[in-house]
């Protein structure tokens, strides 16, 4: 049965072949628009090939995406470290798009990427066009995930750090939580990618001076079927922002994975 988005703007065009322009790539009746630059970074235990759903039907649409892998994890899990913090991811972003000189930028984070993308709007406001915080984590300055997480999970998180991670990393839940069912190709596919997370980024402070989202437009989008639960304390922090637009997709947290083609009709409604 096919998913549905809930409190969205209007769907864009379906994905069209990537030899198309971005004016032909445009549903009959529609206004031809630019093509859009989208930077989407992963969250925990992921690396950037979690976004090539998303990424590939943006791309077919016109649009420039990048897709990048924090230290430590994805394809760059040979650099697993106990000296990766929060600093490491934050500057993983913000050199990747001074590196490939990016402007206007439409900057999504899931899950964890959420404070990657709250670092990077800290340091270059100038170079993001607008935030998006797709089942996010939010933290404030100097607040870590271990401060802002449930009890009980930080505990767990902890544990596992000791036991199974030899102090560096944790190691990576099935697919299943992430919303993903059991038994899916889908789960499948996700569980031979993840990796272990490096611990330190959890026990780190969010290294940001100014509010979060530092002034840019800012988009939360909920996945709502299942719920993942720990980030509910995020999910009430979003709701009493001033001028944040949320909004709900009914998927479980990897959106990504599981509903592609819902996620990039609500990325590229996105002015």
């Amino acid at each position: 049965m096919r998913r549905r988005i809930l409190m969205t703007a209007a769907a864009t065009a379906p994905a069209v072949p990537a030899m198309l322009s971005p004016a032909a790539a445009q549903a009959p009746g529609q206004t031809p628009t630019a093509g859009k630059t989208y930077v989407l970074l992963h969250g925990a235990w992921h690396g950037g090939w979690c976004w090539s759903r998303v990424a590939d039907r943006l791309r077919a649409q016109g649009h420039r995406v990048f897709t990048p892998t924090q230290t430590g994890l994805g394809e760059r899990k040979h650099l697993l470290s106990r000296d990766i913090t929060l600093e490491t991811f934050v500057t993983d972003l913000v050199n990747m798009i001074e590196a490939e000189e990016l402007n206007d930028i439409i900057l999504v984070g899931h899950s964890f990427g959420g404070s990657g993308i709250s670092g990077a709007a800290d340091r270059i406001p100038d170079r993001i066009r607008h935030l998006v915080y797709l089942d996010a984590l939010m933290l404030e300055g100097g607040q870590s995930p271990f401060g802002n997480l449930p009890a009980e999970v930080v505990a767990a998180r902890r544990k596992l750090i000791q036991e199974q991670g030899g102090g560096v990393a944790i190691p990576a839940p099935p697919a299943t939580a992430f919303g993903i069912p059991e038994g899916s190709a889908d789960a499948a596919w996700v569980a031979r990618r993840l990796v272990p997370h490096p611990a330190g980024t959890y026990e780190s402070p969010l290294p940001i001076r100014n509010p979060v989202g530092n002034g840019r437009p800012c988009t939360y989008i909920a996945c709502v079927d299942p719920i993942y639960p720990a980030l509910e304390a995020s999910r009430q922090w979003v709701r009493k922002q001033r001028g944040w637009n949320w909004q709900e997709i009914r998927t479980g947290h990897d959106a990504m994975v599981t509903a592609p083609e819902e996620l990039t009709r609500m990325l590229a409604a996105i002015g």
